[in-house]
């Protein structure tokens, strides 16, 4: 039996409680990126109840992403704003998912975020990683962005920390490992990294503002 919205809300705020969960609940999260980053941090974000996802990829589910990202072997060549949505519902079906089938560039991107309180970048391309940050911190102002840097191979996950860079830019990795030297990107790591930067979404939202 699939519980109702209430009962779904009362769980939450036992475990939060009240005054958190409501932020949650009022919150909207913008997500680029639905990789191996993006989708784990979208996950953890649809189990504490968030309200409102901004889900943005323009990329399709591949074989080859599933030993690191949330999606099923059943979804492969679905489009992954697609599949992460049906995901996030099947464990939240309460929660708001917007979806937007698109490559960010910054020509487009601004009125995309515009709603969100919280953008978190989880991009693979250095380029479209510092445009979607630059963009943010410079024009605008009312936003926090959280980042990430190195999180690839088999090294320790104790490595892995959120930094506060700036009043409104946060960055989550070790700050070192390269996906392009030696081994890439692992599972276990790339999930702790994911997990960081949404523990410092809902931080940010109760108003817990150091990392």
């Amino acid at each position: 039996m699939i519980p109702t919205k209430d009962e779904f809300y009362k769980a939450l705020v036992d475990r939060h409680g009240a005054e958190n969960q409501k932020k949650f609940d009022e919150a909207v999260v913008a997500i680029c990126g639905l990789g191996g980053l993006g989708s784990n941090i979208a996950t953890c974000l649809a189990r504490a109840g968030i309200g409102h996802l901004i889900l943005i990829d323009y990329d399709f589910v591949d074989v080859s992403n599933l030993h690191r990202q949330h999606y099923k072997i059943n979804q492969v060549g679905m489009k992954k704003t697609d599949a992460m949505a049906a995901n996030l519902h099947e464990i939240n079906p309460y929660i708001k998912i917007e979806t937007h089938n698109i490559k960010l560039t910054e020509a487009n991107t601004k009125p995309l975020i515009e709603k969100a309180d919280i953008v978190c970048e989880a991009f693979d391309s250095p380029e479209s990683k510092a445009m979607l940050v630059n963009l943010v911190l410079e024009q605008m102002s009312d936003k926090y962005i959280l980042s990430s840097s190195g999180m690839a191979g088999f090294g320790s996950a104790n490595d892995i920390k959120t930094r506060r860079v700036s009043k409104r830019f946060y960055l989550s990795g070790d700050g070192v490992s390269d996906v392009n030297a030696g081994i890439g990107l692992v599972s276990s790591r790339v999930m702790v990294c994911g997990a960081q930067e949404a523990h410092m979404v809902l931080k940010i939202l109760i108003g817990e503002l150091e990392a």
